[in-house]
């Protein structure tokens, strides 16, 4: 036999369906919400999954406010940031951030959880976060998916 009844299909930019989404984050752990949009976002779902091709769906994120920190993670985990001047430490609380910027900490975790190249930074702009239930991408006509419910 000469040819292969099967042939490996490896996806590009052109030939890859993406998707939009909306994930509801309200009463959601954080770590498990940020790992199962990052595989999302990266496209490890599909069943065409190329490791190198941004094949990962659009993932809108809303009610980022409402998320939840299990354990004492909320007091004891620190968000350190510097500018570069001397005694320019800056050292945060994910509850202090919650009140504050709650888009920064689901943005940090899922961030957190993508490559550390080239390409993660541009799977990372598939990412949309708003703090409450309305969000402006109506006209992608967004699919509403319960991620408690999938197995991803």
């Amino acid at each position: 036999m000469n040819t292969l009844s099967y042939k490996t299909v490896s996806a590009n930019k052109n030939t890859v369906q993406k998707e939009w989404v909306v994930v509801d984050a309200e009463d959601m752990v954080l770590g498990r919400l940020a790992s199962k949009v990052a595989k999302m976002i990266r496209g490890k779902h599909k069943p065409n999954f190329t490791p190198h091709v941004d094949c990962g769906d659009n993932v809108i994120i809303i009610n980022a406010e409402k998320v939840n920190l299990t354990g004492n993670k909320a007091t004891d985990r620190t968000y350190v940031r510097y500018s570069g001047h001397v005694g320019g430490k800056k050292v945060t609380t994910p509850a202090e951030m919650l009140k504050r910027k709650p888009i920064y900490v689901v943005e940090h975790a899922v961030k957190g959880m993508l490559p550390k190249n080239r390409l993660g930074r541009a799977l990372f702009r598939n990412l949309y976060v708003y703090e409450g239930s309305e969000h402006p991408h109506q006209a992608q006509q967004p699919k509403e998916i319960n991620l408690e419910n999938i197995n991803l």
